[in-house]
């Protein structure tokens, strides 16, 4: 076996970041070699003798790379000296994307502390003619810059799908981004004589001339978002005309995202993620988006974690076992959103969930659809309303206090 040329200093290096650069300096596709026997080993640009080097694979990370047939000692020494002195250690920059929030953007905010800002679109963008809709605005945010634009590019497009999912969170109404895998659909386009037209579109937003990195933040709008008291803004803020609005402590909440140790990020971001497709999944199944809520708890939530008490037989210290799932989630929303919600309607919601990925129960408004009024459905809507209350609640008492991982 030839030795591993992936430095023991490079631990924290991203892999697929390691394999966009890997991909523009040493060449793509890629080849597997009798996949079968060796499903974790890739090799450059292709398998045989034009294998320049060959990645094992382990948990979704790359843990090995060893040196192929046509392997080149200097280039591998340009590859090395690019990842520990740009790769690893790049000049920050600001990257810049389009999110949408359910209320119009009309000013702008800046964290002086996190270096996120929000910005209205400039006019030439499209608007919404109507104020339920989704509205565009900037978000702009800290990044590392390196010497090669894919890995840029792909930091640049995860924090700002990361810091989107986030204000998701902390933000009053729905924020968003567009997929990169645009859906299509029959759209009813109004015209102007009142009548519709019917037309099968693709969902995509789109602003031509636009720098995705720049080296300092944009100049701040002239007008302001206003800023609230979060126990105001979280109980008042709605439809009202006014547009979107932040919570003053912003900025801190920002602030304590970016602080998360590795660990409690991924956990996070797994957990604004289900949240995002508690959103997303409403207009198809609320069944969907209701489990979504409940795995958006459960990614924070310790998995076989153990936590001491005294044993009722001797008395002494020991450690005891979380029973399950259902536990873990209760004890979860009693933590991080306590009186928020009575306990039996907490064991309603987990036991629907539970009914729900089992395939034993769907929501009734996925079967009578011309429903929602009747006691069956209305119930369920007010478990999935409540739910999602607790979950927002939740996940923003928790980034305030994260477990010491």
């Amino acid at each position: 076996m030839s030795d591993n040329l992936l430095r023991v200093e490079w631990r924290d290096l991203d892999s697929a970041e390691l394999m966009l650069l890997l991909y523009e300096r040493i060449g793509r596709s890629g080849q597997y070699d009798d996949s079968s026997s060796n499903p974790n080993k890739f090799h450059l640009p292709s398998a045989g003798s034009s294998c320049r080097v060959s990645l094992t694979f382990r948990d979704k990370k790359i843990v090995a790379i060893e040196s192929g047939e046509a392997f080149d000692a200097v280039e591998w020494m340009k590859i090395s000296k690019e990842i520990e002195g740009s790769i690893l250690a790049g000049p920050l920059k600001v990257g810049r994307d389009y999110s949408f929030n359910s209320f119009r953007v009309t000013g702008s905010w800046r964290g002086e502390h996190s270096g996120v800002q929000i910005l209205p679109p400039p006019e030439h963008v499209p608007r919404a003619n109507v104020e339920m809709a989704d509205h565009p605005f900037i978000l702009e945010f800290p990044i590392k810059a390196t010497n090669s634009w894919p890995v840029t590019n792909h930091r640049r497009m995860r924090e700002h799908r990361n810091l989107t999912l986030l204000l998701n969170v902390l933000l009053a109404g729905h924020t968003s981004f567009q997929s990169k895998r645009s859906a299509h659909f029959w759209a009813s386009v109004p015209l102007d004589d009142g009548r519709h037209e019917f037309k099968w579109v693709k969902q995509f937003f789109n602003v031509e001339g636009w720098e995705a990195v720049t080296s300092e933040l944009s100049p701040s709008a002239d007008e302001q978002l206003e800023e609230m008291e979060p126990e105001e803004y979280y109980t008042k803020v709605g439809h009202d005309g006014k547009g979107l609005r932040v919570p003053a402590n912003l900025d801190q909440s920002i602030c304590c995202y970016m602080r998360l140790s590795v660990g409690n990020r991924k956990k996070f971001d797994r957990a604004t993620f289900w949240m995002g497709m508690a959103s997303r999944q409403w207009d198809t199944s609320v069944s969907v988006s209701f489990a979504a809520l409940v795995s958006a708890i459960e990614s924070l939530t310790e998995r076989g974690a153990r936590h001491p008490f005294n044993c009722p037989t001797c008395g002494e210290r020991a450690e005891h076992e979380v029973p399950s799932v259902t536990r873990r989630f209760k004890d979860f929303l009693d933590t991080y959103a306590p009186g928020a919600g009575l306990a039996k309607r907490r064991d309603d919601m987990y036991k629907l969930r539970s009914d729900i990925s089992h395939g034993s129960e769907l929501m009734q408004l996925d079967q009578d659809i011309d429903f929602g009024r009747e006691p069956p459905s209305l119930n369920e809507i007010e478990l999935h309303w409540e739910l999602w209350s607790l979950t927002q609640i939740a996940l923003r008492n928790w980034l305030k206090s994260p477990p010491t991982v």
